[in-house]
């Protein structure tokens, strides 16, 4: 039997992010500009993946098999914080919240703080150390022990995915630039998170093992086994996303290179 998990808190919040998405599109409806479909798309499918990691099964057996702990990682970070930003591109994200709660954002001290963690050269090692400081035993146990230390857990993922593609998809701008550093951006963070996956693939021994025991043999999987298909899960991903942004952003410059020259030719004298 599937088991679905209920959360008073996360859930009201799930819907209440839900809830300013929609009014942000429908308050840019009135003023006569429609949110593009693809990029309204790319909000829900974030949000879904959120849900997905918070709610469903993942999180009931998360307890048992590492490798599902691995798996809502992967769901509230990597996979959604790219769509969930792509999502709020302006003017989403200037009518995402509400303006008495937008206002005071704007005059305090975490837009400056802000401004600063989300440059590249700052979100990659802010990424880096977050992903590496609680894959330790002795955090990553406590995550696993405690509700609240998990929470956090789970938050600190979405945030730095989110600093991380926050450089990378510009979502101050209606139109991303095709930049050819962010190939190399993505790379190198993905090849910190590959490390950690070949760590959990060629290790001898149950890195979790004081929290996690025996729990996968009652799954049919030894504990080393299932360390190592969460290993090999990062790693998988890790894989596609470099080879996806390496499509994509060649395709974003191919497309800004032509239409660079047309101008060119459009303003040339004959």
């Amino acid at each position: 039997m599937l088991h679905w998990t209920l959360d008073p808190v996360l859930q009201p919040l799930f819907l209440g992010l839900a809830a300013l998405y929609v009014r942000a599109v429908r308050v840019l409806g009135r003023r006569g500009y429609e949110v593009p479909r693809g990029q309204q798309v790319s909000w829900w499918v974030g949000l879904g993946l959120l849900g997905l990691g918070l709610f469903s099964p993942v999180d009931h057996y998360s307890d048992d098999l590492l490798s599902l702990h691995m798996t809502q990682h992967v769901l509230l970070g990597d996979l959604a914080a790219p769509f969930l930003v792509a999502g709020i591109r302006s003017p989403v994200l200037l009518f995402l919240l509400p303006k008495p709660v937008l206002v005071p954002l704007a005059h305090s001290w975490l837009r400056r703080a802000f401004r600063v963690v989300r440059r590249p050269l700052v979100a990659l090692p802010i990424y880096v150390a977050g992903l590496y400081g609680w894959h330790f035993a002795a955090t990553f146990d406590a995550a696993a022990s405690h509700p609240a230390i998990h929470a956090l857990q789970h938050e600190t993922f979405t945030i730095i995915n989110v600093l991380l593609w926050w450089a990378v998809l510009e979502p101050k701008k209606r139109t991303m630039p095709g930049d050819l550093w962010k190939i190399g951006y993505i790379f190198a963070a993905r090849m910190f998170s590959m490390f950690l996956g070949v760590g959990l693939i060629f290790s001898r021994h149950a890195w979790y093992a004081s929290y996690y025991h025996d729990r996968a043999r009652l799954h049919g999987l030894s504990p080393v086994s299932d360390q190592q298909i969460a290993g090999g899960l990062m790693m998988t991903l890790d894989i596609v996303i470099m080879f996806g942004a390496l499509c994509f952003f060649f395709w974003k410059a191919s497309l800004a290179a032509d239409r660079d020259e047309r101008t060119e030719l459009i303003g040339a004298p004959t």
